[in-house]
């Protein structure tokens, strides 16, 4: 397993390359079997480990076209206290076989239909050495927050909690679609007795506050357990907090405190302190940062790379290494993990380490 370079800041500063591996997990139905695509992170050591599931969204148009969903963020949150974290792609998505199965506008249905996906790669999950069967936490976002909701019925054993980041599914060509999911949840509620932290924000551009609403209290009026942080407005949707960088105050704080409810681990661990998200050191003043002439890597592969990097919005992240080789990463999850991941897939020989976050230039030459 290939592990990044340190760069001394008082601090480990990166973190390492992510254990990650893909899998095709067979589901047996009937005479069938369809395969799901899944992503296994399991950190270095000695296991077994606690396991956390993290259940992907529909994204619109085909679900074949979807890709492998990477919540890097989480992923890390998670490995850095010791889990190994599991992110199957249900029947349907991505490489998965099979065809989705929408269920018209039962959505309760649906989220059923879903939840078979997320039984099944637990079954093999926890059939293997390194998974700890008895310490199992599952969560979702959007569409995957539903399917958890919708798993939590299914009361699989060594399951201790369920977390639903804006969980549910925009059906608008249904009508009454939104008290469609209020009745769904009271049902899920009615047969779930597994605890479970609920994520919603008031500018959810899929699901209004008086849906979530709705849903929360049907769910808990039907004898379900289910904590609410309804955290107000983030950016411009707050659908999006989850998988946003600026979202990880908001939900961290209370899922490490969710986790210590339930007996799970909750606090970061310092034998995998390397899987932490990476910090971005200060500006060293080594150049300005557009002066492509100072990168240290001056082949035209790595220039053409960071003059792509400087048209890029922030977040963004490039890394390099003196004797050849870069990597960079804008949006989304981690941008300075992923540019430092490229780096080394490029590099032969030396270390990788960031040369510019953002607006400004971090590199030094002798650290």
């Amino acid at each position: 397993m290939a592990v990044l370079a340190t760069l001394s800041l008082g601090m480990h500063a990166f973190a390492a390359a992510l254990p990650e591996s893909v899998v095709m997990v067979p589901k047996k139905s009937g005479l069938f079997t369809t395969e799901l695509e899944t992503t296994l992170f399991v950190p270095e050591g000695a296991g077994p480990f606690p396991v956390a599931v993290i259940n992907h969204g529909k994204a619109g148009g085909d679900p074949r076209f979807q890709d492998r969903y990477r919540p890097l963020i989480a992923v890390r949150f998670f490995l850095e206290r010791g889990y190994a974290v599991v992110v199957p792609m249900r029947q349907g998505f991505s490489k998965s076989t099979g065809s989705y199965i929408g269920g018209g506008c039962n959505v309760e249905s649906n989220g059923r239909e879903q939840a078979g996906d997320v039984e099944a790669v637990l079954n093999y999950v926890t059939a293997q050495p390194w998974a700890d069967k008895t310490r199992i936490v599952v969560a979702g976002q959007s569409h995957g927050g539903w399917t958890t909701l919708a798993f939590g019925t299914l009361g699989y054993p060594g399951v201790k909690g369920l977390i639903d980041f804006a969980g549910g599914l925009k059906q608008e060509q249904c009508v009454s679609w939104q008290q469609g999911l209020s009745g769904a949840a009271g049902a899920y509620g009615k047969e779930t007795r597994t605890p479970s932290l609920w994520f919603y924000g008031d500018n959810d551009s899929y699901f209004p506050p008086f849906a979530w609403k709705g849903m929360h209290e049907s769910y808990v009026a039907h004898g379900a357990k289910a904590r609410l942080v309804a955290f107000g407005t983030f950016g411009g949707d707050s659908h999006s907090m989850f998988g946003s960088p600026a979202g990880a105050p908001i939900w961290q704080p209370e899922v490490a405190s969710f986790l210590r409810e339930i007996g799970l681990p909750d606090q970061p661990q310092a034998a995998f302190a390397r899987y932490a998200a990476t910090v971005s050191p200060p500006a060293s003043g080594f150049a300005p940062i557009d002066a492509v002439d100072r990168v240290p890597d001056q082949s035209a592969a790595s220039l053409n790379g960071y003059r792509i990097f400087l048209t890029k919005a922030l977040p963004r992240a490039f890394a390099v290494n003196a004797q050849g080789g870069w990597g960079s990463g804008w949006g989304g999850d981690d941008p300075l993990g992923r540019a430092m991941e490229n780096c080394a897939k490029k590099a032969t020989a030396g270390e990788c380490r960031l040369y510019a976050v953002d607006d400004k230039v971090v590199w030094k030459p002798n650290p």
